[in-house]
């Protein structure tokens, strides 16, 4: 099949977040099982079309100019941030695919919700296409400081290409019976979970002694939260759990991402100032993934407090360098960890829930290594990127074929 997809967030360019991610492992778990796979992603600033090859894919990097961008960029003024975001994606977007579609036919499109890069392309092209589910804004957005109106507005543009997709694909079972719940969505979802290429993963391995890189204490566990500092991610705990464990253990809680509204300057941090403690904490700012993934192999224990999550590609990388991981009990994540046996889930909200969680395996080494070596099995069976690709691509001949 010759396959496109589109979406704003790919690296390393605008690689900000799990769709991209995800995008990157699929295109090229698409490309080794023999399909011809284009990406059409977003750029920076205003920009022609550009192509260039990668491992297998042909990238192409495109941001459109004019009077309607700059229309769009005018609601910035009224506090609707995400909306402004939503609607230069999507024209952008089938601005984009419609210089490509004159020189190239696809069979299929796949496109995600959130971003809305499917929006016109879903009503105004007559191409096959599959959306991706990831984080609807309606169920995402009520973490952030945002109007209702850009809520409603989002949705409603997001709920575009939900409505006039050819078929919808969500990674968890949980994000898609929300999106029938909560978004009134009444159709058939396809579940197929997030993959993750692991000999790329397993190669991507070095011998960063990453204790001495960031004047991390020699020897003592590592705990490492890994993720953007906002609500949604769970920040609002850290100040409980930090206190309580650094208090009782002596060991190293590393938060690494970016502190873009100051809750760890402002709270987090502070909570900390005046208190005894035996371990210690330590932010080492917003850093590139591939810094990231060095620090998670080095730690003893990934903590992921998050309030919302689907089937997220920090777990998923987590699980497969076989750390164990303490992760809350809320939407998809209960579909990547089975409490005790590759992880242990911790009651959404509640710090004491993550304290007690977190102490079990501060005194469990064994049980630490026990449940690293099931997620990273997890992995292997359930989430190899070319298995999860043979998933998709039963879904998009079938549509393909229906066309």
């Amino acid at each position: 099949m010759k396959i496109a997809l589109l979406s704003f967030e790919y690296p390393p360019a605008t690689g900000f977040g799990g769709i991209g991610s995800y995008t990157w492992h699929h295109a090229r778990a698409l490309a080794r099982l023999g399909h011809e796979v284009h990406v059409l992603a977003g750029a920076r600033e205003a920009s022609a079309l550009r192509s260039e090859q990668d491992d297998g894919v042909r990238v192409f990097r495109f941001w459109a100019a004019g009077a309607a961008m700059r229309a769009f960029y005018s609601l910035g003024g009224l506090r609707l941030w995400w909306t402004r975001q939503r609607l230069q994606n999507a024209w952008s977007m089938y601005a984009g695919l419609k210089a490509l579609q004159r020189e190239h036919r696809y069979d299929l499109v796949e496109v995600p919700e959130c971003g809305a890069e499917g929006a016109l392309v879903t009503r105004r092209m007559d191409v096959p296409t599959v959306v991706r589910i990831h984080s609807p804004s309606r169920l995402i957005m009520p973490y952030y400081d945002v109007r209702r109106s850009d809520i409603a507005l989002c949705s409603a543009i997001e709920h575009q290409a939900l409505t006039h997709g050819s078929a919808l694909t969500a990674c968890s079972r949980f994000v898609a019976g929300e999106v029938v719940r909560r978004l009134g969505v009444n159709r058939d979802i396809h579940v197929i979970p997030n993959g993750l290429d692991l000999e790329w993963f397993d190669s991507t391995a070095d011998c960063v002694d990453v204790r001495q890189k960031y004047g991390l204490p020699p020897r003592r566990l590592l705990i490492l939260f890994a993720g953007r500092m906002e609500p949604r991610k769970g920040v609002a705990l850290l100040p409980e759990i930090a206190r309580s464990i650094l208090e009782r253990f002596d060991v190293t809680l590393a938060l690494a991402g970016d502190d873009l509204f100051g809750h760890l300057k402002t709270t987090v941090m502070p909570s900390l100032a005046s208190r005894s403690l035996k371990g210690s904490m330590h932010w080492l700012g917003a850093l590139p993934y591939a810094e990231v993934r060095p620090l998670v192999r080095s730690a003893d224990i990934v903590l992921m407090p998050s309030l919302w999550e689907n089937c997220p590609y920090s777990c998923l990388e987590a699980m497969a360098a076989g750390r164990s991981v303490v992760v809350s009990d809320q939407g998809g994540m209960p579909e990547l960890i089975q409490d005790g046996e590759n992880g242990l889930l911790a009651r959404t909200g509640d710090a004491a829930s993550f304290v007690e969680r977190l102490s079990r395996l501060i005194d469990d080494a064994a049980g630490r290594e026990r449940m690293g070596a099931a997620a990273r099995e997890t992995v292997l069976r359930h989430h190899a990127h070319t298995d999860v690709a043979r998933q998709a691509v039963n879904i998009y001949q079938a549509v393909a074929n229906a066309a």
